[in-house]
């Protein structure tokens, strides 16, 4: 029987690995099946796991279908944070280049993954993937995070204290990712130990408090849990209208290009137009040149023949009237 984390971390990996329009009606269905099997916390977890954004996707798709080149970044990390330790300024400055050359790579080859996989990728959306990138190098946590496959949300860090990656994590705490305070600092959550009534006069006070206690935990709980229900309602709007925008984004942009073309298509045309009436004209010239050039070739050949003929009878008469001188 696998464990709450276990069975959690198998369904967020089949949830984040889907397109992302697949994402909400997927995660209805696993939800509904785990409540049928009994599994309500379970399916509680599961409903309020968050759509990624569309960075988030595709550095998921990344990890996914080219492990590799994930890997290439998390291992560059250690070693960029083993040199940070050793203040070794110039391992540092060397791997400093290499992360920039590699963050670069990595980041198009998972823009290129989207793109085969039918998505467009903006401009604003590939700077967070390269963000993420980064953070997974700089923050253990944050390669783990980008390993697993499992972001809902970009990364961000600055090399100064921990990236606040179990907020943008699907399971954090089956992965072992522990929330950060503000000074970047692991949260400890510290609960209160409520005082003990005591008398036994005071039995029947406490059965009936406990009953309204009850009563009013159940209230608590349903307000809760449609608290949740509309947190995540939101979140999965508001992640909906981002990869929306992302999308307009990269239409518009591809229409500005698309139109650029067409400028450039109608200047050609028209000077293709241009040359062709001038070509016209130029045809028409050597067209009328070359009829007379015809016309005084026809001429020419009949004076020719003309003066043939006449040389011809000229010679003739000639030949009749100078007598032959005998041999």
């Amino acid at each position: 029987m696998p464990t709450l984390a276990e069975l959690l971390t198998d369904v967020a990996g089949e949830l984040y690995g889907l397109e992302p329009a697949e994402f909400v009606p997927a995660r209805a269905a696993r939800a509904a099946a785990l409540r049928d099997d009994g599994e309500d916390e379970a399916a509680d977890r599961v409903k309020r796991l968050r759509k990624p954004s569309t960075a988030a996707w595709v550095v998921n798709l990344l990890a996914r279908a080219d492990a590799d080149q994930v890997e290439q970044v998390v291992e560059l990390g250690a070693a960029f944070r083993e040199a940070q330790d050793d203040l070794d300024g110039k391992r540092l400055r060397e791997l400093t280049r290499q992360r920039r050359q590699l963050v670069a790579a990595v980041a198009a080859r998972a823009r290129s993954l989207a793109v085969e996989a039918g998505a467009s990728v903006s401009g604003a959306v590939l700077a967070q993937v390269e963000a993420t990138l980064t953070a997974a190098m700089i923050d253990a946590d944050a390669g783990r995070a980008v390993r697993s496959g499992l972001l809902v949300g970009p990364l961000q860090a600055t090399g100064i204290g921990r990236a606040d990656v179990a907020s943008a994590v699907a399971v954090p705490d089956a992965l072992g990712i522990a929330p950060v305070d503000d000074d970047g600092a692991p949260s400890r959550h510290l609960h209160a130990v409520p005082d003990l009534p005591g008398g036994a006069r005071g039995g029947r006070r406490r059965a009936a408090s406990r009953k309204d206690d009850d009563s009013a935990a159940e209230e608590q709980a349903a307000r809760e849990a449609a608290r949740r229900e509309a947190e995540q309602a939101l979140a999965d709007a508001e992640d909906d209208v981002a990869a929306a925008r992302d999308a307009g984004s990269a239409a518009a942009a591809e229409v500005g290009r698309i139109e650029g073309i067409a400028r450039r298509t109608d200047a050609e045309r028209d000077a293709v137009r241009r040359r062709l009436a001038e070509l016209e004209e130029e045809a028409a010239t050597v067209d009328a040149e070359l009829r007379g050039a015809v016309v005084a070739r026809q001429r020419a050949e009949r004076t020719l023949a003309d003066a043939t003929r006449r040389r011809d009878e000229a010679a003739a008469r000639l030949a009749e009237v100078v007598p032959r001188t005998p041999r």
